[in-house]
């Protein structure tokens, strides 16, 4: 078949993409910044075109000659406007879909009854499954609940609240039902939908062979990876808000996508009974297993891949029109080689740190994560290998150009947009590394930020310039 994918730069859609290749489909890739796909190994095989589910025209060219669409966006990361930005993408989804004459639209959804007591997120992923079935096409819509995968942010909030500390804490969310189910058994689900051809519109929930408690997944957890019994210490006055600001001060995940995954497990997620689709569905200990194996180098993709709309604006170097802009440049002649310098600066971050001062950059991401930012807990999913618009700590790999370029946009929250940039350049004697550090403020208080963090710079940028560039220079002597 001819697929169409949306949100193929996100955690579902990155891992149906190869999938679908597999199984012998041409498929093509609906995205807001193409680029974000240039370094997937998949990327040559399908047809990528810019576009965005808000934007009608795009959507027409989009769907033209597709016989089966996947939609696998939603707006959660916009703020408090996203659900009013669901309703508007999934109609003009619609009308572009019946246009094109689609066969069938694959829709993936939130688990949790119709009537149900659940987030606001869930219920506007409900709306967008009404308005989708509302046109001709006929709609199959998958409901999943937590996705246990490697890079899943429901593993990744499992995984970092049991490690974090021998006691669990279990406020009665924590211990509410839920069904869990392993990335491969949504993968295949997704598939499966292909081979139907009812004309009316389906609901699948997907659930895992096992009813656990969030508390279950968490002492399952510590079994699997080792770690000592955690013990559980419940919490009967911890509510929702509480519960979200302390899992993003503790784990890798914000309190603003923590919030819906708490508001609905203190309803239950557990599947109505549903013709099975899966021959047999995953327990969730080989789940866990399957994702552990994966960890640290090979994660395919992570919840932290999808991007908030709209994009970020150009870097001042690329884009002037005049604003204000501040810059901190360094320059250090090395007597290595490009590719060891670019291998050194595209290990920053993660388990590598910043060469140098890393308290520093522990204490600012800490005070991010206080006032409901992101700080840096997120990491990075590979050591050695970065791809175009995903997540190293606190910044978003904005360009990358193996053995030239890296560029990184900062997402603290701070008044202004911020980017650090690390090229290389030949010379007669070796190689020059130029780290380039922008700062575009907002108003008069990202004046103040910048003016008051420039003693912080002074001391972080040419320690981290210079750090760099000796490992660099280490590497290459010792491959000689």
């Amino acid at each position: 078949m001819r697929i169409l994918v949306t949100g193929a730069t996100g955690y579902i859609g990155g891992r149906l993409v190869p999938h679908l290749l597999d199984a012998g489909h041409q498929v093509r890739c609906l995205a807001r910044s193409p680029n974000k796909l240039s370094l997937h190994p998949w990327r040559r095989q399908v047809d990528v075109m810019a576009g965005d589910v808000l934007d009608a025209p795009s959507l027409k060219e989009a769907t033209s000659g597709c016989d089966v669409a996947f939609y696998l966006v939603h707006s959660a990361a916009s703020g408090k406007d996203f659900a009013n930005l669901d309703r508007v993408g999934a109609a003009n989804f619609r009308l572009a879909a019946e246009d094109s004459g689609l066969r069938r639209i694959v829709y993936l959804g939130a688990l949790g009854a119709e009537d149900g007591q659940h987030s606001e997120f869930t219920h506007s992923r409900h709306e967008v499954g009404r308005i989708l079935a509302t046109g001709m096409v006929p709609v199959t819509e998958v409901r999943v609940g937590p996705v246990i995968g490697s890079g899943s942010v429901s593993f990744e909030m499992v995984r970092a609240l049991t490690e974090v500390s021998p006691l669990v804490l279990a406020p009665r969310w924590a211990r509410n039902r839920c069904q869990p189910v392993g990335i491969r058994d949504v993968i295949d689900v997704l598939l499966a939908t292909l081979d139907e051809t009812t004309g009316d519109r389906r609901v699948v929930e997907l659930g895992g062979p096992e009813t656990l408690t969030h508390v279950d997944m968490m002492r399952i957890y510590a079994e699997e990876a080792g770690l000592r019994r955690r013990r559980t210490v419940p919490v009967p006055m911890m509510a929702a808000r509480l519960s979200s600001l302390w899992v993003g001060l503790v784990t890798p995940i914000p309190r603003r996508v923590a919030r819906p995954l708490i508001d609905d497990l203190r309803s239950g997620l557990v599947p109505t009974p549903t013709e099975n689709l899966l021959a047999g569905p995953t327990p969730y200990r080989v789940a866990l297993r399957r994702a552990l194996s994966r960890l640290p180098g090979g994660v395919i993709t992570r919840w932290s891949d999808a991007e908030s709309h709209p994009p970020a604006p150009a870097t001042p170097d690329r884009t002037w029109r005049g604003e204000t802009v501040y810059m901190d440049r360094q320059v250090v002649p090395t007597d290595t080689d490009v590719p060891h310098l670019f291998w050194a600066f595209s290990r920053i971050g993660g388990s590598v740190g910043y060469y140098g001062l890393d308290w520093a950059w522990r204490i600012r991401g800490l005070l991010d994560q206080m006032v409901g930012g992101v700080g840096l807990r997120r990491g990075r999913r590979h050591p050695n290998v970065l791809r175009v618009g995903e997540v190293v700590d606190c910044w978003r790999v904005e360009e990358v150009d193996p053995g030239v370029r890296l560029r990184l946009r900062g997402e603290l929250r701070i008044p202004g947009e911020a980017w650090l940039e690390w090229e290389t350049r030949d010379t007669e004697f070796g190689a020059d590394l130029i780290q380039t550090a922008w700062f575009r403020p907002r108003g008069w208080r990202g004046r103040i930020y910048w003016y008051g963090m420039l003693l912080a710079h002074r001391l972080v940028f040419p320690r981290m310039a210079r750090r760099i560039a000796a490992a660099a220079e280490e590497r290459g002597y010792s491959t000689r």
